[in-house]
């Protein structure tokens, strides 16, 4: 089991770095987090505290070693010089990734295991950009890392056993869930069953069968309730395997093969309608509802979570 003193370097303060630099220090590990625009570092650092209040409300504590230090540096070297983990979560560009690999491969012994939150490049491909790839895995976490329990572990061709061993006691020893990824498939299985969904749900709205509104209510009151109390295998053999085969007969055929991108999207990003970051995506925001949507986001996850570990309700 990894010691909780390990010290792991986050690089990337972006979406994820702050709530996962929150979860391993409150796991008793020195953090040092690191990103080449000074303006993440400082958002970062209201950023951090700000999910260590939220891991409060799940009841989540430090071990009896206590919580450990997030340092902030702008130099890299700096950041990973004696760390055994650094967690890459970078934008999801090969280029940008690989850079960070090259630069971060003279600056890490042999031994440093280095992880990838990508959320779908195979784990094979950005194993290329490093002198020792049997220490690179990929450790997806899911947005907000700091409240959602679950992390894909993902081996690419070269990766050793022993990493993804590490890595999933890692995980075990936060108190989290990981799920071991057998074969490095683009977008690994969480997202690979998001998408699905996402791209029927795109097409539905996109013929007028439903609207946008109407859609978030069916998915989050339907589908979603069931599938937090029971996960898809299991939901098949409560419905009954013959039901599947039924309806699955006919409604497969039916559902959307599309291979691109629905211009329902691509029309609104081509128009810089990119959703909460700009203000108006397939939904308009104020700055007011976009720090209540977070805020309500959070709440209603810790309560979910709280429950299904037994813990309220």
């Amino acid at each position: 089991m990894p010691d909780s003193r390990l010290q792991v370097a986050v690089i990337g303060l972006g979406t994820m770095g702050p709530g996962i630099a929150a979860t391993l220090a409150r796991g008793g590990m020195a953090v040092r987090v690191h990103d080449t625009a000074p303006v993440a570092i400082e958002r970062a650092r209201t950023a951090i505290p700000q999910a260590g209040s939220v891991l409060d409300r799940l009841g989540i504590v430090p071990p009896e070693s206590g919580e450990g230090e997030v340092s902030f540096h702008e130099d890299l070297a700096g950041a990973v010089t004696g760390v055994g983990l650094v967690i890459e979560n970078v934008p999801e560009k090969v280029e940008v990734k690989a850079a960070v690999y090259r630069a971060l491969d003279p600056l890490l012994p042999a031994e440093t295991i280095v992880a990838s939150d990508t959320s779908g490049i195979p784990i094979t491909t950005l194993q290329g950009f490093l002198s020792h790839p049997e220490r690179l895995v990929g450790m997806h976490w899911s947005n907000p890392p700091h409240i959602i329990p679950m992390i894909e572990v993902i081996a690419g061709k070269h990766t050793a056993p022993a990493t993804v061993a590490f890595i999933s006691d890692l995980v075990r020893s936060l108190k989290l869930l990981p799920v071991v990824v057998k074969k490095d498939v683009p977008g690994f299985v969480e997202n690979r069953i998001l998408y699905a969904l996402l791209r029927e749900a795109i097409d539905l709205v996109d013929q007028g069968v439903i609207d946008e509104e109407g859609m978030d209510t069916c998915v989050s009151w339907g589908i979603g309730y069931k599938l937090a109390v029971v996960g898809p295998m299991r939901l098949l053999d409560m419905a009954g395997l013959d039901i599947y085969q039924s309806v699955a007969s006919f409604l497969n055929a039916d559902l959307s093969e599309r291979k691109d991108v629905a211009g329902y999207v691509t029309e609104r990003t081509k128009a810089g309608k990119l959703g909460i970051k700009s203000g108006e995506g397939i939904f308009p925001y104020t700055p007011e509802q976009i720090r209540e949507l977070q805020a309500e986001r959070a709440r209603r996850l810790v309560a979910v979570r709280r429950i299904l570990e037994g813990r309220d309700g």
